[in-house]
């Protein structure tokens, strides 16, 4: 796949889409930036990687219908989706998790994605039957067994698992998609500012944290 194929990567701005849409305009394909608020990296991602600024905010139905809207009016067939977009997490143990904060998780990482990628199927992947889904969870979710989750990391974790349950009926609706996930640890990027730095001292004696390019790279092998 490519030529005049497009991804869309929702959450392009950011640090991880950015890099992602800069290994898939290295691949051949046309990146569509997704953003909410930063409209300026998105244009300027966009015009390093030969690519689209599009607005969408998956928290609002409405962003997300105009943005399948515009893409259908493109000149480019879209292919394939990363789902690289997701509030960053706000630290609170359990019995702490505030309905607001758990609600936003819900809207960007469950009920957006599912909105975003009903829309993706219909218009652009039923077609040829065939497409590339790649969702981006977290190693702060444990084994996947509900077991082993990061302690303290809220709403976050929740949505991440709502966004993987989303993932897996996609998969067993559309069995001819290419569904996948990434699950990376500790990046670096300006997520980590919700950390105490004494605390992101210690995980780096323990790990090695990622870059943004080194999880862009698992997520476009996946992609394509």
């Amino acid at each position: 796949m490519s030529g005049n194929k497009a991804f869309l990567v929702a959450g392009g701005s950011g640090a991880i889409g950015a890099a992602v849409c800069e290994q898939l305009a290295a691949q051949g394909y046309m990146p569509l930036v997704g953003y909410h608020r930063s409209a300026a990296p998105a244009h300027a991602v966009a015009a390093r990687c030969g690519g689209m600024a599009i607005h969408l905010d998956l928290a609002s139905e409405v962003s997300i219908s105009n943005a399948i809207t515009q893409l259908e009016e493109m000149p480019v067939k879209v292919v394939g989706t990363v789902l690289a977009g997701a509030p960053s997490p706000v630290l609170a143990p359990f019995g702490r998790i505030s309905a607001d904060d758990l609600h936003q998780q819900w809207l960007v990482g469950v009920r957006g994605p599912q909105q975003l990628l009903a829309g993706l199927v219909r218009r652009f992947f039923l077609k040829d039957r065939q497409g590339s889904v790649i969702g981006i969870l977290s190693q702060a979710m444990g084994d996947g067994d509900g077991g082993g989750a990061a302690s303290g990391m809220g709403a976050y974790v929740i949505g991440k698992y709502g966004l993987a349950g989303v993932l897996a009926l996609l998969a067993a609706d559309y069995p001819w998609l290419r569904v996948r996930t990434v699950k990376p640890g500790y990046t670096e990027t300006p997520m980590l500012n919700v950390f105490d730095d004494r605390f992101l001292e210690l995980q780096r004696t323990k790990q090695v944290f990622l870059t943004p390019a080194q999880v862009a790279a698992q997520i476009v092998t996946e992609a394509i």
